[in-house]
């Protein structure tokens, strides 16, 4: 148009303006969240962002270092806290208008139970559910964290009717960080003690687990039934240690136990509601979920599987909710027993659904109102993570190349770890990154949640790897192709029998070991209960073949669940010598009774050899 001039475009100023005020900024914020909170146009900061070479949309997530230098350019000061941090203070501000009632806002405590391996916090711990866990565990040693709810039923107890949530912590030396981190979800520590045995080393790591949790310690002195029991030594070592007995005029309270004659658990779990009651515990449950991560694992049929501790607020069945790097909506929740919940109020464990991938054990666990938001977070997470992964795999420096020349001389033993949950394959990466020594060292390549597959022989035939299962075992394709790339596989239940293997063998001192011949393999299409005689699996021979001396073991999704020997096999009525492949029989395994449609039964025998070195 003839005689228009444009007005003169707005220039984004490049001075910085001077600080004038403390915003506070959650980590992956957007750029729209940070204009509102600056009080500019989104537009400007784009601009700004646009001038330093960034090019950023609205919706984009920053880092923590780029939006606060753009937040110093218009003039606030920033103070960054995360994602976790900020749904709490969000919370908090929204519970502080409210009344909240005394009564309600009581919670059951939560109790971990520590201790030295083989001192009996299991069998404490069953005596007190009225199970059997202890029984189902390789070894008779636990090797995962369990949480559970117990109610108090004696009616005769002051403390009937009320509620306890128990943590079982593994107890050998190799969980130390599981144990910790059982710790930190804790409101009271019970110390479990063999009156027979006293004080030992994981005993004294329980009790600075405990003093840096800060969390008061109730000691139960266990097998008092024992001939050679000694109680009063116990609590004599224990004083020493600066847990001083309530009748020797400390502040400790002890417990004369005996987990299998069940005596005295009452008063325990009565001494247990006494120090919860001084502790004043306490939790809001009509405000959203907060928890930690217990331990995580990989079903074949539900997918990711957490269990979840709740320790404010209440979870309900379709929350979404952020747990680390992953996001993710409750499907469906199960209690300790496997009954399914809708909702779960604070200090319940409970197993949780919906989990887009696996998170790590010990991540804190939010519950966010939009979607969208927990994907934001999860993504910038893990973009974080991987960019962490990068830098670390891709710096070299000087003195990391003198190094490598130095450590030329030295062998290297590569490794591909699987286990059946999260916190064992933590637990066994941080065992076999401390076993390096000056010959060997260990490298491992990859670990991760589930039977052995393909990829990973693939991987360990490429890399000259060993592949350490712990208590999973390969898949039928991944054996073959082990056996014909003769890639070792080493399977194990028990930590310290694994630990142990890889001493020596890098040490160069192998025994002769015992090498498993596989036979078959038969699928279980029936079960049936016999009088007299017990369970028998009416099973399908699908591979090689079954004879009445093998040694067996039974898997359910790859993972073994028992393992022994063929009871008796049998072709229709008669007694088999051996079954062949594609024939069917009746099959029974000593001493065991729960077979399921759709176990595998695997055939082995094992014999003597003498080892190589795998290093």
């Amino acid at each position: 148009m003839k005689g228009y001039t444009p007005p003169p475009r707005m220039a984004v100023s490049n001075e910085p303006q001077p600080i004038t005020r403390s915003i506070t900024i959650t980590e992956g914020i957007s750029v729209k969240d940070l204009a509102e909170k600056l009080e500019i146009r989104a537009k400007d900061l784009i601009s700004r962002l646009l001038s330093k070479g960034v090019f950023a949309t609205i919706n984009q997530t920053l880092d923590a270092e780029l939006a606060s230098e753009m937040a110093r350019f218009f003039g606030a000061d920033t103070n960054v806290i995360t994602f976790e941090e900020q749904t709490a203070k969000e919370i908090d501000a929204a519970a502080a208008g409210e009344e909240s009632v005394p009564e309600t806002g009581i919670r059951p405590p939560v109790v971990t139970i520590m201790g030295h391996v083989d001192h009996g916090k299991t069998t404490l711990l069953d005596s007190i559910r009225i199970t059997n866990v202890a029984g189902g565990e390789a070894g008779g040693i636990t090797q995962h964290i369990g949480a559970y709810k117990v109610r108090i039923t004696d009616k005769e107890s002051p403390a009937f009717g009320r509620e306890i949530v128990f943590l079982d912590t593994p107890g050998h030396e190799a969980f130390t960080r599981m144990r910790s981190r059982g710790a930190k979800a804790t409101d009271i520590v019970v110390l479990v003690v063999a009156a027979d045995d006293g004080v030992m080393p994981q005993t004294i790591e329980a009790i600075d687990h405990a003093h840096a949790a800060e969390v008061p310690i109730i000691v139960a002195v266990n097998k008092i039934d024992k001939p050679d029991a000694l109680p009063d030594r116990v609590k004599k070592q224990l004083a020493d240690r600066g847990l001083m007995p309530e009748e020797w005029g400390g502040k400790t309270v002890f417990v004369d136990v005996s987990a299998k004659k069940k005596t005295n658990l009452n008063l325990l779990m009565e001494m247990i509601c006494l120090v919860a009651d001084l502790g004043e515990l306490k939790a809001t449950p009509e405000r959203a979920a907060t928890g930690v991560v217990l331990e995580a694992k990989l079903d074949r049929g539900r997918g990711p599987v957490a269990t979840v501790l709740v320790q404010n607020g209440t979870l309900n069945a379709g929350d979404n909710f952020v747990v680390g790097n992953v996001y993710g909506k409750v499907r469906a929740m199960f209690d300790d027993r496997g009954a399914a919940l809708q909702t779960a109020p604070p200090s319940t464990p409970v197993e949780i659904l919906g989990i887009e991938a696996l998170p790590q054990a010990g991540d804190q666990f939010v519950v966010v109102a939009d979607r969208d938001k927990a994907r934001g977070i999860s993504e910038y997470r893990e973009q974080k993570a991987r960019e962490a992964a990068l830098a670390k795999s891709s710096r070299v420096s000087l003195e990391g190349l003198a190094e490598q020349i130095k450590a030329a001389g030295t062998k290297e033993l590569n490794v591909i770890l699987k286990g059946d949950v999260q916190g064992s394959v933590e637990v066994i990466t941080d065992l076999l990154t401390k076993l390096s020594n000056d010959k060997v060292r260990l490298k491992l390549l990859r670990s991760g949640v589930g039977a052995i597959t393909e990829t990973d022989v693939l991987l360990a035939s490429a890399s000259n790897a060993i592949i350490i299962g712990f208590s999973v075992r390969p898949e039928r394709k991944a054996q073959e192709l082990a056996e014909q790339e003769k890639v070792d596989i080493r399977l194990h239940s028990i930590i310290y029998e694994l630990q142990d293997e890889v001493k020596r063998a890098m040490s160069g001192l192998l025994e002769p070991t015992i090498k498993e011949n596989y036979q078959g393999r038969a699928e279980v299409l029936n079960v049936f209960r016999i009088p007299k005689v017990g369970t028998v699996a009416g099973c399908r021979v699908s591979d090689g073949l079954v004879k009445r001396d093998s040694e067996v073991r039974l898997l359910r999704d790859n993972v073994q669940v028992f393992k022994g020997k063929v009871g008796s096999l049998r072709r229709f009525k008669d007694d088999a010598s051996q079954v062949t492949n594609g024939m069917e029989c009746g099959i029974s395994i000593s001493n065991y009774g729960d077979i399921k449609v759709g176990d595998v039964i695997e055939a082995f025998v094992t014999e003597r050899i003498a080892a190589e070195v795998i290093a």
